[in-house]
């Protein structure tokens, strides 16, 4: 995780740089869970090494004003025409650990569409693909931190983890802070799925109340009346009631 404290870099001048903390609770998944096979080999098989950040990490690439639209956070057409599914409202507010707003913050969001199936090309789930779902999006938190997207509720998918294997609904979320290289990545489900019992990567999470926590809530205040219904998942970057994110 993200640690904003300022060290005084080993350099004539005395710069402060942030520096990185991952930290030491069961909130966020390992690197090896057995269970999710494809940490076996991807896992590293030595400690990481925590390598020095330079001027470079932290002052650039930037986004620039007026990059990130509002169009970036409607995926639900694309082109001339409309993604088929059940549209969706997804928004929620971005906070620290004490509970303050994260404002101008890069939310990127991608998924699959209605029927289950990634808009890639090793994706070869037999179900249509939509010509006007592209299942990525972005959009920056506002000066509270919030954020919003509408787009389509995705399907489960078999992902041949295990015998029967099928992933529930989600969708991934990244966030940057203030470089690029501070970036968080986690995913949010949707309420009452009955694959969660089933899914390693959700149970990939050591403690239950953390995994809690990825799980978005029916909003009935935020549907848009015979339009879309609305979801809530409010993200928190550090702390007892951190968002679990996956490890990097």
């Amino acid at each position: 995780m993200p640690d904003t404290t300022p060290v005084r870099a080993d350099r004539p001048g005395g710069l402060l740089l942030p520096r990185y903390r991952r930290d030491d609770t069961a909130v966020h998944p390992p690197l090896l869970s057995p269970d999710y096979k494809s940490t076996v080999l991807r896992a590293p098989a030595e400690s990481p090494v925590l390598l020095p950040q330079t001027l470079t990490e932290i002052t650039g690439p930037l986004l620039g004003e007026g990059r990130v639209t509002a169009a970036d956070a409607d995926l639900s057409r694309s082109g001339d025409g409309e993604a088929q599914g059940q549209r969706i409202v997804v928004h929620g507010q971005v906070r620290d650990s004490d509970g303050r707003p994260v404002p101008d913050t890069l939310v990127e969001v991608w998924q699959a569409n209605a029927g289950g199936r990634y808009l890639h090309k090793l994706d070869q789930h037999d179900v249509p693909l939509d010509p006007h779902f592209t299942g990525v999006g972005r959009a920056m938190t506002d000066s509270m931190g919030r954020y919003r997207f509408v787009t389509i509720k995705p399907g489960a998918y078999p992902w041949r983890n295990h015998f029967n294997a099928w992933r529930p609904a989600h969708i991934h979320f990244s966030l940057f802070g203030r470089a690029f290289t501070q970036r968080l990545v986690t995913q949010m489900y949707f309420p009452d799925d009955p694959l969660f019992a089933y899914d390693p990567v959700f149970n990939s999470i050591p403690d239950p109340a953390a995994r809690q926590r990825l799980i978005a809530s029916f909003d009935l205040a935020n549907t848009v009346e015979e339009w879309a219904l609305g979801f809530r998942f409010d993200i928190v970057l550090r702390g007892t009631e951190a968002t679990p994110m996956e490890e990097s």
